[in-house]
């Protein structure tokens, strides 16, 4: 059936707010900061049959709105006809559902008149499921075994009914179960509520009405990407860059792509990137299928949260390559590996039409794990990401000291990690010299010191640019390495790997520090105003040094 606007826009609205609603339920009520303040973790609404993402909240992290399709059309799959209102399926296995271990998927369907309707879905960040390492970013696994708990997908709720004994496998299986099931109940509430917001739609507009929209927001979606790809020059590009090392083997990883437009067609491919390694920075499929979505949505901000937005475009993953990571290979550090697939589809894309890209953004999540006893013996697990500069842009100078591109999750603050956790950060502060030189130049970086306040703990990083810096764009300069140290016995010691390293034994009063790079330059160096020169030097963003060496001592002149 046919749909008018104004309904059509009403129904989007509705539909978005649902998922918007199950977003602010597990924010308001997970137990472990990294959901509750960082906001890791996504709900929408699905498809069906094939699983593809009709609508997501705008508080969702934006790779899980690709990745889920894919854990969704797997329990499609598994569950078959076996379906009752009231069931929900769980399950972390990332070779399954994309991402990594730490994110656990719970999916549910809603039925109307008998039938399903769509599914809906929750994805959050767990705080720590088993592994080798408390908070399961452990840079030195080899396979899926030493990185967590692994959960296929298996019924948590039958017609309503909580398994208990699934419930007491996973609490079973975690460092932190007070925390594990808060965040379960949190996901489980989310889904319920989101299930008494659909069914009241449909109650109100009826199933064919709200299955008509559907369809119009995913055919319309699919018409804005088209056109927007339209827009764009036909023409070939590539574009390669490299991740430092995959933790095992130091040696550079390199992922490349080609870019090519044809018409309203996009074609992106990944042919020439590394093959699988024996070490974490592997992905799986689905996981890369829904990075280009997320640069996708980077490059062409106006296209909506809707699996139709992909139906232009084709994707070559190469089969045995990093990207392609088949069981049981490790994919912990996902995070690094899909941070630098939008690099280089931007930097493809800045050849093509440099005015609708940013230079490289700082690049690494730097997940930071901190563990160890409290003076009772009870358990403590700090683990977090943290922030850098974004890359400059046609508009203007990059962000200082932001998320990752690919995410939406906001580093959570520190009077929230210092009250959790026995640490102080004596340090949080904007790293000077950190930007890419540009007439933009990049966002700055950040340092974050942190002492410990308990008498020993263990620290495990597990991080990227340590080798290879984050690039400019149209002529910018690159921005800062980053950079790790821990303090042992009075002295600095910097990891052999650069940027990944594991079993890192901390005193009282030692203390662990990170300098993020900055975001690329945007534009010959030489183009930027003195004026702006002279005020990042005066801000203390730019040392004197540092400034005649990326634009000249210009600057020098400026009055005041």
């Amino acid at each position: 059936m046919s749909i008018d606007p104004i309904t059509l826009a009403v129904l989007a609205g509705r539909m978005e707010q649902i998922a918007d609603e199950m977003d602010a339920t597990l924010f308001r009520s997970a137990f472990n900061p990294i959901i509750a303040e960082a906001h890791d973790a996504s709900h929408g609404l699905y498809h069906p049959e094939t699983g593809a993402t009709l609508v997501q909240g705008k508080s969702g992290l934006p790779i899980f709105v690709g990745v889920m399709a894919f854990a969704v059309k797997a329990v499609i799959d598994r569950a078959g006809d076996d379906l009752a209102e009231g069931d929900v399926w769980i399950f972390n296995d990332a070779h399954i559902g994309g991402t990594h271990l730490s994110d656990m998927r719970l999916v549910r369907p809603c039925f109307h008149e008998g039938r399903v309707f769509c599914w809906l879905a929750s994805v959050g960040h767990w705080h720590d499921l088993g592994g080798a390492v408390p908070g399961n970013y452990n840079p030195q696994a080899t396979e899926v075994f030493q990185e967590a708990f692994v959960l296929p997908p298996v019924k948590l709720m039958r017609a309503g009914i909580l398994q208990q004994d699934v419930v007491d496998i996973i609490l079973r299986n975690t460092r932190l179960p007070a925390s594990a099931e808060g965040d379960l109940n949190g996901q489980l509430n989310a889904l319920e509520l989101g299930v008494k917001r659909l069914d009241a739609l449909l109650a109100e507009y009826g199933g064919e009405t709200v299955r008509a929209a559907l369809d119009a927001l995913s055919d319309r979606a699919e018409a804005l990407a088209r056109a927007e790809v339209a827009a764009l020059p036909d023409g070939r590009w590539e574009a390669e860059d490299f991740l430092d090392n995959d933790g095992i083997t130091d040696a550079p990883l390199p992922i490349r792509v080609a870019l090519e437009i044809t018409g309203d067609r996009l074609a992106l491919d990944f042919t020439g990137t590394a093959p699988a390694v024996a070490g974490p920075v592997n992905i799986s499929r689905g996981t890369a299928v829904a990075c280009v979505y997320v640069a996708i949505k980077h490059i062409f901000p106006s296209l909506p949260a809707n699996a139709g937005v992909m139906r232009p475009l084709a994707i070559t993953i190469p089969e045995g390559s990093l990207l392609a990571a088949e069981f049981p290979r490790p994919t912990g550090g996902y995070t690094e590996t899909i941070l630098r697939m939008i690099d280089v589809i931007f930097a493809a894309m800045a050849q093509a039409a440099p005015g609708r890209v940013v230079a490289n953004a700082y690049g690494t999540i730097n997940a930071l794990s901190i563990a160890g006893h409290r003076g009772d013996g009870r358990r403590w697990v700090m683990f977090s990401f943290y922030g850098g500069g974004h890359g400059g842009s046609p508009e203007g100078d990059g962000l200082n000291h932001g998320n990752a591109p690919i995410s939406t999750a906001t580093i959570p603050p520190v009077e929230i990690l210092e009250a959790a956790y026995p640490v102080m950060f004596r340090q949080w502060a904007l790293r000077p010299d950190s930007a890419g030189p540009g007439a933009h130049r990049g966002g700055l970086g950040a340092i974050y010191e942190i002492e410990l306040l308990e008498e020993t703990a263990d620290a495990f990083l597990f991080g990227e640019r340590g080798r290879h810096a984050p690039k400019g764009a149209a002529g910018g300069g690159e921005a800062a390495l980053n950079r790790f140290t821990y303090e042992n016995d009075g002295a600095w010691q910097v990891p052999p790997l650069a940027s990944k390293m594991v079993g890192i034994r901390l005193k009282r009063g030692e203390r662990v520090r990170l300098e993020t790079p900055g975001g690329g330059g945007y534009g010959p160096p030489e183009e930027r105003d003195p004026a702006r020169v002279a005020r990042d030097v005066r801000l203390g963003y730019l040392g004197a040094e540092a400034a005649d060496a990326a634009y000249g001592p210009g600057w020098r002149e400026v009055p005041g």
